[in-house]
């Protein structure tokens, strides 16, 4: 480790700390602007730091904040503390953290990254090119971090951007076996079942009117967007832009906890427990877990597409709808489409993860030499583009997909295998059918 400054030169750093913190002059940091601080440095809690930061022992009035004397006790116990979590990550104790060292941490941990991975780390912390972590450069970034031991240090790093690899439903997210052991992983996947309930239903009318579209869309009657929304609120009003929505929403639950399951079975099968799951092979593992829970869910699928495009008053609800299929058409009716379905994963899944990475690295290259953090607005961009890629290169598999889950329910429509519909369509409506319905897809 490189020879550590003198005590007085600590204490100007500290002081020089103190002073940047304190926005308001006022001789004293309060939780407001440790808040702020941690914030500008990135990462972390800021409400969990802040409130066990202002707390340091000897401080005389936790309500009022620290002044400097404090705040210098508070960053000398910090700095105790990240000592000896220095010492946990150098196992060879020479003095500096290196890849592997990391990679070794985290698969204590339950969780193997790859080498690219753990170098992104390093180049998030590593200021002189070393691709390495000394004393200094690890004290620095985590100085004002509410970190309490290893494991915060590792979780800290694998729900930072810095591990970010572009997920998507086709890729499910890693979790570490105490993750798992303390209930982490559902409260995850609740809360991205909740999220995703509430985008889907704000996004009801706009998947309503694609489905529409696919099905009734033609050279003949030219339906476009204004005139596909107008036609459904003639028929059923402004609420029957929600039709399907109920069953969209209750698909998520299952799906993911099926998703999840598959995913982490196929995932020890390909990796086995010691090695390294690289993007690639999550690839792979994600859209087998995606086929598997498309499999199980589809009959739901099914139901939606035929309870979205529903007529006033067809079905009284979820199972009469199910009943009436069952009845008239039979069980093959509710795997209908599901051939192009499947398939339609790969080109989606692959494009979108191929698109997002492609473009995340290329930013950081460009505009981010200091930092793998490329930040929330250009991981949300690439997650946008990215996905109306994959989604364009999937939609004809998509509109066959529907086209064949509704076509028993559609007076005189043929009843087409997935080759044979898709001849149809380009005799009948040509190329252009298949990006009819692509603006409110994307």
């Amino acid at each position: 480790m490189r020879g550590g400054p003198g005590e007085a030169e600590r204490r100007q750093r500290w002081g020089r700390l103190f002073e940047e913190l304190d926005s308001n002059k006022d001789g004293r940091v309060d939780i407001r602007e440790l808040r702020q601080g941690l914030a500008r440095l990135g990462g972390g809690d800021p409400d969990r730091g802040a409130q066990q930061g202002i707390s340091p022992e000897g401080d005389t009035d936790p309500d009022g904040g620290l002044d400097l004397e404090e705040f210098i006790l508070y960053l000398q116990e910090r700095e105790q503390r990240l000592l000896l979590l220095f010492h946990s990550l150098d196992r060879n104790q020479d003095g500096q953290i290196d890849v592997s060292e990391i990679q070794q941490s985290f698969r204590a941990l339950g969780i193997s990254i790859s080498l690219e991975q753990a170098e992104k780390i390093l180049h998030s912390m590593d200021r002189d090119g070393t691709m390495t972590i000394d004393w200094q450069e690890w004290r620095d970034h985590f100085l004002l971090h509410s970190l309490e031991n290893v494991e915060d240090v590792l979780y800290f790093w694998k729900h930072s951007t810095v591990l970010d690899i572009g997920e998507c439903l086709t890729v499910p997210d890693e979790f570490s076996e105490q993750e798992k052991l303390t209930g982490m992983w559902w409260k995850q996947l609740v809360a991205g079942a909740v999220a995703g309930a509430v985008s889907r239903t704000g996004t009801a009318p706009l998947d309503r009117l694609k489905v529409f579209m696919q099905v009734h869309a033609s050279k003949t009657n030219r339906l476009n967007i204004l005139g596909g929304l107008r036609s459904m609120i003639q028929e059923g009003g402004v609420h029957s832009l929600w039709r399907g929505n109920g069953i969209n929403v209750l698909k998520i639950a299952p799906e993911s906890a099926i998703k999840f399951m598959a995913y982490e079975q196929i995932k020890r099968a390909i990796r086995g427990q010691q090695e390294t799951l690289h993007v690639q092979e999550r690839f792979v593992a994600g859209s087998l877990a995606g086929a598997t829970a498309q499999t199980i869910i589809y009959p739901m699928e099914v139901l939606k597409t035929r309870l979205t495009l529903r007529r006033t008053g067809q079905y009284k609800g979820l199972l009469d709808c199910a009943w009436q299929i069952l009845e008239r058409e039979g069980p093959r009716a509710f795997y209908r489409g599901y051939l192009p379905n499947v398939l339609g994963i790969i080109p989606y899944a692959g494009i979108d993860l191929a698109v997002y990475e492609t473009l995340k690295n290329r930013w950081l290259q460009q505009y981010s030499h200091d930092s793998a953090d490329p930040g929330i607005l250009v991981l949300l961009a690439c997650g946008t583009i990215s996905s109306t890629c994959g989604q364009i290169a999937s939609y004809p598999l998509a509109l066959v997909r529907t086209r064949m889950q509704a076509q028993a329910s559609i007076e005189g429509a043929p009843q087409l295998s997935m080759l044979g519909l898709l001849r149809h369509i380009l005799s009948q409506e040509g190329v252009r059918a298949f990006t009819g319905a692509l603006p409110p897809t994307s």
